[in-house]
């Protein structure tokens, strides 16, 4: 990600009707130059089509503090079903194979995340086995919760 990334990222969102998110990106950006996260940017025919995000080390989750975890995983509608997704999440296991043999994944349950869910099976990623976590920590058998974008199902995969 270099500082132009974030103004074509801002009009993606913008396009599909969503927030801009300068001040995430810019974050993203400073943290990036840290070496505390690392950005990839997906361009198709000169323009910005996706990105995602890997931090070295999971912030939460079962994954807590072991193994770096891909967060922020967007694909512009426009650019869907295009493999622009399935090119980024292999670039992104390319790029912590010099490290470690794992990497992790959460992704939301409402069917907003399908196309995520479906994209993580597909590319070897499982389901970690600790069950649904909500709102960070792992939701008990009988506990309430509501289906939004803190419900999440955590995966992992092995890199070799």
């Amino acid at each position: 990600m270099k500082k132009s990334d974030i103004l074509a990222i801002n009009q993606g969102f913008i396009r599909q009707e969503w927030e801009a998110r300068t001040e995430i990106l810019e974050n993203y950006l400073r943290e990036q130059e840290k070496g505390k996260r690392q950005v990839l940017v997906a361009e198709l025919d000169n323009q910005v089509a996706g990105y995602l995000t890997i931090v070295s080390k999971s912030k939460q989750g079962p994954f807590k503090d072991l193994y770096p975890e891909i967060v922020d995983f967007n694909v512009f509608e426009r650019f869907q079903r295009k493999s622009i997704g399935q090119k980024l999440i292999k670039r992104a296991a390319y790029e912590v194979s010099f490290s470690t043999d794992i990497l992790t994944i959460g992704v939301g349950l409402h069917s907003g995340y399908g196309a995520a869910q479906r994209l993580y099976i597909k590319n070897g990623y499982v389901p970690d086995g600790s069950g649904i976590w909500y709102e960070n920590r792992q939701l008990q058998r009988g506990e309430s919760c509501l289906n939004n974008d803190d419900l999440v199902l955590y995966f992992s995969k092995k890199l070799v």
